[in-house]
């Protein structure tokens, strides 16, 4: 059987490292423990990685160093990755301002991603992204998509 694909955003892995909320670091830090055990096959992108790099020091390499401890796969942005961008902009679903949280869906969808965790509540894990973004998975005949915060990964007993 195959694993669930999840696609991971940069706030998750930034909140890693995010001392101002402190439960939300704590339950990111518990969802890593899980990703750590390789029970679900993890995706970033290119962008991803692009954004940890802006990232100030030393949170930036705390970061990368997080990284280092799961297996993931890196995938890279495309023309079609942006092609599904623009249409989640031209669809209404988000504006030109959240152009990378487009890219960040698009790269999920194109990677047959299950799933994708995020703590961008504003943009991402919301209903009308979400069923904005099903929407074109369907009419595309794309594999539908789930938005989560990563909370829903813990089971009781994380």
């Amino acid at each position: 059987m195959r694993k669930l694909r999840i696609y991971l955003d940069t706030s998750v892995i930034s909140h890693l490292e995010q001392d101002d909320v402190q439960e939300k670091m704590e339950q990111t830090r518990k969802v890593w423990r899980i990703l750590q055990t390789g029970k679900y096959e993890v995706i970033i992108s290119d962008l991803v990685l692009a954004e940890i790099n802006e990232c100030k020091e030393p949170k930036r390499s705390l970061l990368k160093d997080y990284l280092a401890q799961i297996n993931y796969k890196r995938v890279s942005i495309t023309e079609e990755t942006e092609e599904i961008a623009n249409e989640i902009i031209s669809e209404g679903i988000l504006n030109p301002k959240s152009f990378d949280d487009c890219l960040h869906i698009a790269s999920a969808i194109l990677n047959d991603c299950n799933i994708i965790i995020s703590w961008n509540f504003k943009h991402m894990v919301n209903v009308d992204t979400i069923n904005g973004v099903r929407k074109i998975t369907f009419a595309k005949r794309y594999n539908n998509i789930d938005i989560y915060a990563p909370y829903v990964l813990l089971s009781e007993k994380d």
